[in-house]
């Protein structure tokens, strides 16, 4: 029994020995990492909506009644299209400047032209001719035709020239000399076509500055062709210093179909 004793004492020994070595180490204090900080959670909130803009006050437009002597109502030759009519004075801006413009219309050709009032001195746009500028046009009708002696295809351009140039006195000059009564040889096509357009810009012009229609005109015009040196008749031929020279009908006739043909 005292055997038994010992061995359980001694047993008991070894077990707590055991014990004490494997017993495990007390834990080491570490520090403890900081807590990150979480990004506030944010609830959907529905985004703003855009603040409008005030509306912008826009400057009224300057109204612009006259310039450069032309006001508007009033008409107007302007030597490539004859007698035309100013609607307004407007303003455009063409490249990042602010440009003035006469508004013309004509009417008979249907059509709206736009000129800078800077430039009417440049295109020779003027106002009506006076009474009496007009008067001593319809004088000039009543003259003997003077016709250079020259080829047609330069009187053409001649001619071309004086009608495009919006000189009353020198469009009645044209008038004058391409005039043929019913008992003068009939005109060629392209004499035809510049003696209706210088009676044309001459006609519109008297209309305007006498009050009358367009028709009234063209009557007065042919009453003075009427009146001048009678037509057709076999005359002698003046030739003056400048080479110019009145010439009857027959003759002028002839020699313009001729020269016609030949250019």
């Amino acid at each position: 029994m005292p055997n038994k004793t010992a061995k359980t004492a001694a047993k008991a020994t070894v077990s707590k020995a055991t014990a004490s070595k494997v017993a495990p180490k007390p834990p080491i204090n570490k520090i403890a990492p900081k807590p990150v900080a979480k990004a506030p959670v944010v609830a959907n909130k529905p985004a703003a909506k855009p603040v409008a803009a005030a509306p912008r006050i826009e400057e009224p437009k300057k109204v612009l009644t006259q310039r450069q002597g032309f006001k508007t109502n009033e008409f107007v030759v302007y030597p490539a299209h004859g007698v035309g009519q100013i609607l307004a004075i407007e303003e455009q801006e063409i490249a990042g400047a602010k440009l003035e413009l006469f508004v013309i219309n004509f009417m008979k050709d249907k059509m709206t032209l736009r000129v800078p009032t800077a430039k009417v001195a440049n295109v020779g746009m003027r106002k009506l001719s006076e009474p009496a500028l007009v008067k001593k046009a319809l004088e000039t009708l009543k003259g003997r035709a003077r016709v250079k002696r020259t080829m047609w295809s330069r009187r053409a351009q001649e001619y071309e020239a004086k009608i495009n140039s919006g000189d009353i006195v020198a469009i009645a000059e044209v008038v004058r000399d391409l005039y043929r009564s019913e008992s003068q040889p009939e005109q060629s096509y392209s004499e035809r076509q510049l003696y209706e357009a210088a009676l044309d810009r001459l006609s519109r012009e008297i209309a305007v500055v006498q009050h009358v229609t367009e028709t009234e005109a063209v009557k007065e015009v042919e009453g003075q062709l009427a009146k001048s040196p009678r037509r057709g008749a076999k005359a002698e031929t003046e030739v003056e210093a400048d080479g110019e020279a009145d010439l009857d009908a027959d003759a002028d006739g002839d020699d313009a179909a001729v020269a016609d043909e030949a250019a």
